[in-house]
């Protein structure tokens, strides 16, 4: 196996922050919602801890846009090449298949990450999608629901506050259902606990080519 060096520290620290904090928020949310059945905790230790962890995550999310913007890692790592459709169609397809017969039947991934290309075409997607689209719509939908009053002017951009709220439980549950995906494919690794350990050491392990 060779070793590559894969998410530098400030990455590690960020993705592990952001991780504690989203399964804590869902399990905070869901007991905010469904106050009446469920009792890991009291509504009000629920609602502080909740929005607590929503700041940590809007002061994580702005770290996240300054690293990756600053060091213009954000253009060469999370944003697909819209520029060369064909090409990327046909990787994401390949990937496509790999996930879904490949990976049953002993092929190799197709995708080998490197440092200027941790991602696969089918996570640039959806890593776009989340880090540009889902992450800040969810945090402003927040702002909106700690504050109804000092936020009225983003409710009404968002089309009022029934809306803010559809919006922000629609993407709990996509989050939700995230996470469970998330950790399923972190367990696709060389072995199970691959990709877990790169993530704490930094460096992802890869078969030597022969």
């Amino acid at each position: 196996m060779k070793k590559i060096y894969l998410h530098p520290l400030p990455v590690r620290i960020w993705h592990w922050i952001n991780a504690i904090s989203f399964i804590i928020l869902i399990i905070t949310g869901l007991q905010i919602r469904l106050g009446d059945k469920m009792t890991f905790m009291s509504f009000q230790t629920a609602v502080k801890i909740h929005s607590w962890l929503g700041f940590i995550l809007i002061a994580n999310y702005l770290i996240w846009f300054v690293y990756y913007f600053a060091t213009l890692k954000f253009f060469k790592i999370y944003l697909p090449p819209f520029w060369k459709p064909i090409e990327f169609i046909k990787r994401a397809l390949r990937q496509a298949k790999y996930y879904g017969y490949g990976i049953m039947v002993g092929d190799k991934n197709p995708h080998h990450p490197t440092p200027e290309n941790k991602f696969n075409p089918l996570q640039q997607v959806a890593y776009f999608f989340i880090m540009i689209i889902c992450i800040p719509l969810q945090l402003l939908t927040g702002l909106v629901l700690w504050d109804p009053v000092k936020f009225k002017f983003l409710a009404n951009i968002l089309g009022g506050i029934q809306i803010v709220s559809l919006i922000h439980v629609g993407l709990w549950i996509f989050f939700s259902a995230f996470i469970i995906i998330h950790f399923y494919l972190a367990t696709l690794g060389h072995t199970f606990w691959a990709h877990f350990i790169a993530m704490i050491t930094g460096y992802e392990e890869e078969p030597e080519e022969h």
